[in-house]
């Protein structure tokens, strides 16, 4: 592509050196920077782009998008005022608009993005709408299934994945946006056909300093919905989430809402909730009419994730009935309340829950099944909101029977120091310390009875452990599995 053609999709305060230069590929990784590519210097927490500059043109680099003046005679330097809101709109124009080409389904908030992307998909493709994935499990390309390196990847690498959905064949994507990808404005120029909101609770405050700050950067995708210009929007939103009445406040009176939720008020209203071992029913009432929705997944959770699901799916136009009757073959999510085959008289549960609220929630659904003990098996995050340790303490010691705190992933971090941090939430002394995460998997296992649920929660879908100065591979399901194969068949 011309640079010309690039440089008139940016505001550009300075063009020093050529313009009539080819770019082959752009790159905002000095590494990853091609013989005649363009270097975007983008300035991240701990590292600034600008300082690989040298390092880019060695490796190829004739254009570079910097926010200060770069003066060097192998490169033309086009100088911007964000460096990252240029970069989404060059990536944008280098992979040809692809989002054009696709309905898009945003779903932000704490909790639930990944099960209510996973359930728009299902609906769409059972529909006969073929549907991308970009989230945290995994990213969808038509038949191809790609390890998701980010929620929401880096503007750069997100043109690039709608394009690809775009060209095998879809014609709809479903996404999960973070927080960070709001604020980081990768998600920019995007238009939606419709945007969700889960919910919101405590996460990442190492990140935002404060709730507040947190719910700004979720709105910020409800805000962008007043700004498009060539697609009508439909917002969808938690009417049982304190903050979901918050953002209803501020989405703009001309965007048109779908609520969800148990009270009455809510557009997409359920009822009549039941659960077991094989799944949740409830009645759907939306549009005038009353549905019995049947779904394979468990939980009063998944009740609001599958209303959200199915607004969302009602919004990009599709027969609501029908995705109802999809609903009762929803597959399962990687990693989100996932049972462990056990073949024994207790079972074993793998979760995501992460954040305090995530935990209690998944802990009070075990509960509703009546089980001998709840066991729970979880550490937390190194690097992150150390606020929440103790929280998740408590919610532990107050909701289940019996825990085993662990490391999750450490990082950077003392695991033991990790652990010192949750323990002070506990106020009774029904847990162990087990720091090594296989040992204390294997632990629980070890002491549950007949009729126990184990539940073993932060890490779900992931296959690896992340320490200060490497990454190893680590599957609670795989290591379950193992334990339980293991152990003697004493009942």
């Amino acid at each position: 592509m011309q640079l010309k053609t690039l440089a008139g999709a940016i505001p550009v305060r300075q063009v020093i050196g050529p313009l009539d230069r080819a770019v082959e590929s752009i790159a905002y990784d000095s590494r990853r920077v091609q013989r005649n590519g363009l270097f975007v210097a983008l300035r991240g927490e701990k590292n600034d782009g600008h300082e690989f500059i040298g390092q880019a043109i060695e490796n190829g680099a004739s254009v570079i998008v910097a926010e200060r003046e770069e003066k060097n005679p192998r490169a033309t330097c086009l100088l911007v005022e964000n460096t990252r809101t240029a970069l989404a709109d060059l990536a944008a124009t280098f992979y040809g608009l692809p989002a054009r080409r696709l309905k898009l389904a945003a779903v932000t908030g704490t909790n639930g993005k990944t099960t209510t992307t996973f359930l728009i998909k299902h609906i769409c493709e059972k529909a006969g709408l073929r549907c991308g994935l970009i989230g945290t499990v995994r990213y969808e390309i038509g038949e191809r299934v790609l390890p998701a390196a980010r929620t929401t990847p880096e503007s750069l690498d997100l043109q690039e994945l709608l394009a690809q959905i775009a060209n095998a064949g879809c014609r709809a994507a479903a996404m999960e946006v973070s927080s960070h990808a709001l604020t980081q404005e990768r998600v920019r120029g995007l238009e939606w056909d419709v945007a969700v909101f889960t919910n919101l609770t405590q996460d990442h405050l190492d990140y935002h300093g404060t709730m507040e700050n947190y719910f700004e950067s979720k709105a910020k995708l409800f805000a962008q919905l007043a700004q498009q210009k060539k697609r009508k929007p439909i917002a969808v939103v938690n009417m049982d989430d304190h903050y979901g009445e918050q953002l209803l406040d501020k989405i703009d009176t001309k965007i048109s809402v779908i609520t969800f939720g148990m009270g009455v008020r809510a557009d997409f209203r359920a009822s009549n909730y039941r659960m077991e071992f094989g799944g949740t029913s409830y009645q759907l009432d939306a549009r005038g009419k009353s549905y019995l929705v049947r779904l394979p997944l468990i939980g009063r959770f998944n009740v609001a994730n599958s209303m959200a699901a199915l607004a969302a799916a009602n919004a990009l136009g599709l027969n609501l009935r029908e995705a109802v009757l999809s609903l009762g073959k929803s597959p399962q999510v990687p990693g989100r309340l996932e049972m462990v085959p056990a073949k024994r008289k207790f079972q074993v549960f793998v979760d995501y829950a992460h954040t305090p609220d995530a935990l209690l929630i998944v802990l009070k659904t075990l509960r509703q099944l009546e089980p001998g003990r709840v066991i729970v098996v979880f550490g937390c995050g190194g690097d992150r909101d150390r606020q929440k340790r103790p929280l998740m303490g408590r919610i532990a010691d107050q909701n289940a029977d019996y825990s085993i705190i662990t490391s999750d992933n450490p990082r950077k971090e003392d695991p033991n120091a990790i652990i010192s941090e949750i323990e002070k939430g506990f106020g009774s002394d029904c847990y162990e310390k087990v720091t090594g995460r296989a040992e204390a998997i294997v632990r629980a296992i070890a002491v549950a009875q007949p009729r126990d649920i184990i539940l073993i929660a932060g890490k779900g879908h992931e296959t690896y452990q992340e320490f200060a100065d490497h990454t190893v591979p680590f599957d609670d399901i795989q290591v379950a599995r193992r334990a339980i194969e293991d152990r003697p068949v004493e009942f």
